[in-house]
């Protein structure tokens, strides 16, 4: 069996070459390892490969994961955030990717208010417009986007998707397009600078690479399958 190590230097290959193919500069792309469900054991193992940014997806298991870990790791929040937990979300994680309704991020801003805090954070688009995923329809978040605007606690840095699962990482790739055009249209209508594009999982981010990314999130090439399924 490969070890993490092993697994990590590969996918660290695979982000080269696919810049390399589109004339990306490597280092324009962040490497997230989504290491929820994987104990600290492996995160450590990755961190010994000179890993140091990691994801998770569930507050209340980084809440006890992290303090275990090295203190220079860096912590991005990957999955659905649910309003009763972004108090204890906000000390924890540098970058959330998963902001995904109006309400959310004004709630979100409250409490950064309240706290004293600036999150930085990603708007996560149902590209797709698939009834089983969380996210701003892409028509909706042109209407709101003056809103979110408005909430002057939140950074605002770019977009997310998640494609529909498919067996063929090709499959994908219309979708990190539509969220590229998205991006750059809103920038233009709203003069203003969204850089980050956070799209690729472990069986497409080479396709992402290939189509803008700044951060792909791999959790299964690097850390093996996990327990129970989730978002990587």
């Amino acid at each position: 069996m490969s070890s993490v190590a092993e697994n990590l230097e590969r996918v660290r290959e695979q982000v080269a070459e696919a810049a390399a193919k589109v004339g990306r500069a490597v280092d324009e792309i962040q490497l997230i390892a989504i290491s929820k469900t994987h104990d600290a054991e492996k995160v450590r193992a990755a961190y010994g490969a000179g890993q140091t940014l990691f994801g998770e997806s569930r507050v209340q298991e980084a809440r006890a994961k992290i303090p275990e870990l090295p203190s220079n790791l860096r912590w991005h929040f990957v999955g659905h955030l649910q309003k009763n937990k972004i108090r204890h979300a906000l000390p924890l994680f540098e970058l959330f990717h998963s902001v995904d309704s109006l309400a959310l991020a004004q709630e979100m801003s409250r409490i950064a208010d309240e706290e004293g805090m600036h999150p930085r954070v990603l708007l996560e688009v149902n590209v797709a417009g698939e009834a089983s995923k969380f996210g701003f329809a892409r028509t909706a978040l042109r209407g709101e986007m003056e809103q979110l605007l408005a909430l002057r606690r939140l950074t605002i840095e770019g977009l997310m998707t998640i494609p529909p699962l498919a067996p063929e990482a090709e499959a994908s790739r219309k979708f990190f397009v539509q969220l590229r055009e998205l991006r750059d249209g809103l920038e233009s209508e709203f003069q203003m600078k969204l850089p980050r594009l956070s799209i690729g999982m472990t069986n497409d981010f080479a396709i992402a690479v290939e189509e803008g990314a700044t951060l792909v999130r791999v959790g299964t090439a690097i850390f093996g399958e996990r327990s129970r399924p989730g978002r990587d």
